[in-house]
C-alpha cells in the first residue's frame, strides 16, 4: 500500500498540522508588521529587483516552505544563507536591498529562517548533513551579528534571538526526543522480554503438569487395561468378557486422547510427534448412539478426517459429543444438524438443534461446564469457539480448528 503523501514529510498528523498552523499564522504576519513598524528603506531601493513586492513574495515562498522543514532542514537553511549573502552583497554595492527589512537593526536574514535553524537542530540526525548545516548555521549566525559594522546592542540582542536561541532550543528538543524515543524502545523491549518469560513460564508449567499427570493418571489406566484384558482372558461366561473388552477398548482410547492431551500440553518440547497411530473418532457412530436414544440428526461430512492431524479430529468429536449430550439435556423432543467440514488447514464444525418441546428454555442454560469445558479445549488447540441461541429459538455450537497441532511424542511408562 502506497504512504500517503503527508507521510513524506511528517511522522504524525500533530506535526502535520503544526506546521500548517505555523505557515497560516506567518503569512498575514508579514503585512501586519510591516503596517506597525515603517521601513527605514525607501521603496526604490527595491527597484533593482522589480520592486518591494518581489521581495515580500519571495519571503512569502519562503514562508510557505516551511511545510517541508522537518524533512528539509538543510535546504530551507541553504537557500536562506544564500538570500543572506545576495542582500549583503546588494546592500554593500549600493545596488539595492534583496529582503524585506523593517529597520535598520533588523538581522540581514528571512525572519522565518528561525523556524528552519530550530527544525534542523532537533530533527536533522543525518551526519553529514548535520555537519553542512552546522556550517550553514555559523554563516547564519555571523551574518545576522554583522560583526563588521560594529553592531549596536538592539542589533546584537536582535540576531541572538532569532538566530543563536532556535539553535539551542532545537537541540534540547531533539536530545530530549531522542532520550524520551529511546526510554520508549527500552519499555517496550521490557515488556516484550517480559512477555516471552511469561509464555516461557507457562510452557514450563504445562510441560510440568503433562509429566504430573502421565505419571499419576496413565500408571493407573494401563493397569486397567490390563487388568481388564486378564479378565477378558480368564472370564468363563460371555457377559463378562464382553464387558471386560469394553472396559479394555474404553482404557485405551482413554490413553489415546490423553496422550494426545499431554502433547498438547507439551507442545513447546523440542520432542514432536506429526503422526498419531490412533484414528480419529468415527463421528458416524456417535450420531448413531444420539438417535438410537430418539433424537433425529442429520449428519453433513465435508472432506475427510485423513486431511487433519488425529488431535484435531478427536477435538472436533469432543464439540460434537459435549453438544449432542447438552440436546439430551436441555433440549428433549428436537432436531438436530451436525455439519462438519475438513480442509487442509483448518476444520469447521456446528452443531444446531430447533426450539425445544419442553418448558425449558434454552436461552437459560447458555453457558454450563460443559460448554466452558469445550472452549477450553478448543483454544487449547489455538482453534475459536462460539454457543448460543438461534434466532428461531434453538442452538447452535460451532468452533474452528487448525488443521494440524504438534504434539509431544507418546510418553511410555
Amino acid at each position: 500500500m502506497q504512504r500517503p503523501l503527508w507521510r513524506h514529510l511528517w511522522d504524525t498528523p500533530r506535526a502535520a498540522v503544526f506546521d500548517v498552523v505555523l505557515v497560516a499564522v506567518l503569512l498575514p504576519l508579514g503585512p501586519i508588521l510591516a503596517s506597525l513598524y515603517r521601513s527605514d528603506l525607501p521603496p526604490q531601493d527595491y527597484g533593482w529587483m522589480g520592486g518591494r513586492w518581489v521581495a515580500v513574495v519571495l519571503v512569502n515562498l519562503f514562508t510557505v516552505s516551511l511545510l517541508v522543514r522537518r524533512r528539509f532542514s538543510v535546504v530551507l537553511l541553504a537557500v536562506g544563507t544564500a538570500s543572506m549573502l545576495v542582500h549583503v552583497i546588494t546592500l554593500s554595492a549600493g545596488i539595492g536591498a534583496f529582503l524585506v527589512m523593517n529597520m535598520r537593526t533588523d538581522p540581514w536574514m528571512p525572519a522565518d529562517l528561525m523556524f528552519a535553524v530550530y527544525a534542523f537542530a532537533a530533527y536533522e540526525t543525518r551526519h553529514r548533513w548535520r555537519v553542512l548545516g552546522w556550517i550553514l548555521v555559523a554563516v547564519i549566525v555571523f551574518t545576522a551579528l554583522r560583526p563588521w559594522t560594529h553592531p549596536d546592542g538592539e542589533t546584537l540582542s536582535n540576531a541572538f534571538w532569532i538566530t543563536v536561541f532556535p539553535a539551542v532550543l532545537g537541540l534540547w528538543i531533539g536530545a530530549r526526543r531522542r532520550l524520551v524515543a529511546a526510554l520508549r524502545d527500552r519499555a517496550d523491549r521490557a515488556e516484550r522480554e517480559q512477555h516471552l518469560l511469561t509464555e516461557q513460564a507457562r510452557a514450563d508449567e504445562r510441560a510440568k503438569m503433562a509429566t504430573e499427570m502421565h505419571d499419576v493418571v496413565t500408571h493407573r489406566v494401563s493397569l486397567m487395561v490390563l487388568q481388564a484384558g486378564a479378565l477378558g482372558v480368564t472370564a468363563r461366561d460371555a457377559a463378562t468378557r464382553t464387558a471386560a473388552e469394553e472396559l479394555r477398548t474404553g482404557g485405551c482410547q482413554a490413553l489415546d486422547e490423553l496422550r494426545d492431551f499431554l502433547g498438547v500440553l507439551r507442545s513447546g518440547d523440542e520432542r514432536v510427534d506429526r503422526t498419531s497411530s490412533a484414528p480419529a473418532p468415527d463421528l458416524a457412530g456417535l450420531v448413531a448412539e444420539t438417535e438410537a436414544v430418539g433424537v433425529p440428526v442429520r449428519l453433513t461430512e465435508l472432506g475427510s478426517t485423513t486431511q487433519v492431524s488425529p488431535s484435531v479430529g478427536r477435538a472436533a468429536y469432543r464439540v460434537v459429543q459435549e453438544a449432542l449430550t447438552n440436546v439430551h439435556k436441555h433440549a428433549p423432543g428436537t432436531s438436530v444438524e451436525v455439519h462438519v467440514e475438513y480442509g487442509p488447514d483448518r476444520v469447521r464444525l456446528a452443531v444446531r438443534n430447533t426450539r425445544p418441546e419442553s418448558t425449558g428454555e434454552l436461552a437459560g442454560h447458555g453457558a454450563g461446564a460443559g460448554l466452558l469445558g469445550l472452549r477450553q479445549r478448543v483454544e487449547l488447540v489455538g482453534g475459536t469457539f462460539h454457543s448460543g441461541p438461534t434466532g428461531d429459538g434453538g442452538f447452535e455450537v460451532s468452533a474452528i480448528l487448525p488443521g494440524y497441532v504438534p504434539t509431544a511424542e507418546a510418553v511410555s511408562g
